[in-house]
């Protein structure tokens, strides 16, 4: 089912491009595995087998490590208002709500379609955000949902686990021909497996971030056309922003490892070099679309719009 989400030709595009030059990528690798190695099948199907879970269990994976729970309607009444206005207003099924019990104020959505999606925003958020500005970061994550964001993000994440996995498999299996078997033959298919791994886990991870980029700012400019209100967004973006910043990047450290998913990246005041390889666009790129859009809407855009 098509929901009332602005389509957006410019993601589209990007992904398709993304996802055919990483298959391009895919090619080129198994190429050198095989040509390479003996075992590469075992590489392949290692691959394939953890593809699969996170495609199928994105959900579950994401809710238990983010100590996420569902909620009925009973304990959440206003969050479930929420959700209920924007779905009918987006004309796309309910997913799941969570909520996650931590301070960080952050939000995230995960599934692998609209029908199976799970949207999970944490207390800290609920704690600090007015209702224009939860209906904004709400906005935003049912537009990753109806866009099927995280389906295409694990499945172009494919080629960097499958590169992963080599290195690891190198390391600590037979692949080689047996710890006892060092001649010149092995040490050169050795560094030229991982060599290439490298190389193709580099290319996918910055394939994947520019992506993830700038499907963030697509979910903006949804949002925003959808509730028909882009400053309360970019007000609980500016808001959520500033507090994860005030926390140490110590006490980020786990929840970093999920920024793909989340509204705002959990950066700390310090997170230095860490912001050039964001999976998140800058929060003044971020606001400076949402004052565009807001500009073309102007005053006489009634909330709850959907063109």
């Amino acid at each position: 089912m098509q929901s009332r989400f602005r389509s957006d030709r410019r993601l589209t595009v990007r992904m398709t491009v993304t996802l055919f030059l990483l298959g391009l990528l895919y090619v080129a690798f198994v190429a050198a595995l095989i040509a390479l190695l003996k075992s590469w099948v075992l590489v392949i199907v290692i691959a394939a087998l953890a593809l699969g879970a996170q495609y199928w269990f994105s959900d579950r994976i994401a809710l238990y490590a983010m100590h996420g729970r569902i909620v009925e309607r009973e304990e959440c009444p206003q969050l479930h208002g929420v959700v209920d206005r924007l779905c009918a207003v987006a004309d796309m099924p309910k997913p799941l709500v969570a909520v996650s019990d931590v301070d960080m104020p952050n939000a995230f959505a995960t599934g692998r379609n609209p029908d199976h999606a799970v949207l999970c925003v944490t207390t800290g958020l609920l704690r600090r955000l007015e209702p224009d500005e939860l209906e904004g970061v709400l906005a935003h994550e049912l537009s990753h949902v109806a866009h099927k964001d995280v389906a295409v993000i694990t499945v172009a994440s494919f080629l960097g686990v499958i590169a992963g996995l080599v290195v690891r498999f190198a390391f600590y299996s037979e692949l080689f021909g047996g710890r006892g078997r060092k001649d010149q033959n092995t040490v050169a298919v050795f560094g030229a497996v991982m060599g290439i791994s490298a190389l193709v886990y580099a290319i996918s991870f910055l394939l994947i971030r520019a992506l993830s980029r700038y499907r963030e700012l697509a979910a903006d400019r949804a949002a925003a056309y959808l509730t028909g209100r882009p400053s309360a967004l970019a007000s609980a973006l500016t808001k959520v922003t500033g507090e994860i910043a005030r926390i140490p990047t110590k006490d980020l450290r786990t929840a970093q490892a999920f920024n793909a998913f989340y509204f705002t990246p959990a950066f700390g005041a310090d997170a230095g070099i860490s912001r050039i390889f964001s999976t998140h666009p800058t929060l003044e790129q971020r606001l400076e679309q949402l004052a565009r859009i807001s500009a073309e809407l102007g005053e006489a855009a009634t909330p709850g719009k959907a063109e």
